[in-house]
Order: C-alpha cells, then structure tokens, then sequence
C-alpha cells in the first residue's frame, strides 16, 4: 500500500486485494484530478470499488 494512504488500514483492511487495489486507483485518482481531501478520497474509493466488484460479478 502507497505511504500516502497510511492511517486509512483500517477502511482498506476488510477489503478483498482486488477491491482494494481499485479503491486505492480511484482514491489516488480522485486526489490528484478533483483535488479531493485524501479521507473523502479514500471513502468514495471504497464505495466505488465496491460497486465495480459488484458489477463483475453480475
């Protein structure tokens, strides 16, 4: 995991390593493109993550 997510284990640590991996994409993505608060980022990248899972798995 990226030392700019450290602090955020505990919301990443229940994740599968597929979900996981997204959420960090999408949170550090969210960070760097809409300038988003890295907590904000990290919350939105779970849910989003999740709901790509979800949609792989029909």
């Amino acid at each position: 995991m990226e030392k700019i997510f450290n602090g955020f284990e505990p919301e990443l640590t229940d994740l599968s390593p597929e979900v996981k991996a997204k959420a960090l994409e999408i949170a550090e993505k969210l960070m760097k493109e809409k300038n988003m608060p890295k907590s904000e980022a990290i919350k939105l990248g779970i849910y989003q993550a999740e709901e790509w899972f979800f949609d792989l798995e029909g």
